[in-house]
């Protein structure tokens, strides 16, 4: 049996992870004044576990990948100053240096649904059994 027996759960950089995701919300709300990441989401993030790398996945509300990226490359330029803020709020040795990536499963989840409405509206215009087209059955 081992000493030092952790338990099983959540472990301590999901809750790091959970706590940058809270102060980048806050940071991008109260401190960030740039027009061109106005409605950023944080969906994820995600900490390595030495607490080297932070990879923060985000979104627009209301925009398109071509914004996003735009908004990537803003907030990868603003990296070194939103990880000064979460240094003065993080109760880490460490501080995490910040990757910031484009999330496109929103954008892709709701193509997808629409695709799927698409084909079940056509599918209800098909009859699926040769027997619901109005025919009587054979009575034997």
């Amino acid at each position: 049996m081992t000493r030092h027996r952790r338990p099983q759960g959540f472990q301590r950089t999901d809750r790091i992870a959970d706590h940058i995701q809270r102060e980048l919300a806050r940071l991008f709300r109260e401190e960030m004044k740039d027009p061109r990441i106005g409605n950023v989401t944080v969906q994820d993030v995600r900490v390595a576990k030495d607490l080297g790398w932070s990879d923060v996945y985000f979104t627009l509300l209301g925009q398109g990948a071509e914004e996003g990226r735009a908004a990537e490359a803003v907030l990868n330029g603003a990296a070194g100053f939103l990880r000064t803020e979460l240094a003065q709020v993080l109760n880490t040795r460490t501080t995490p240096r910040l990757r910031f990536h484009y999330d496109e499963l929103p954008e892709r989840a709701s193509e997808i649904s629409a695709l799927i409405e698409k084909a079940l509206a056509e599918d209800s215009h098909h009859p699926s059994d040769p027997n619901e087209s109005g025919q009587p059955e054979d009575q034997e």
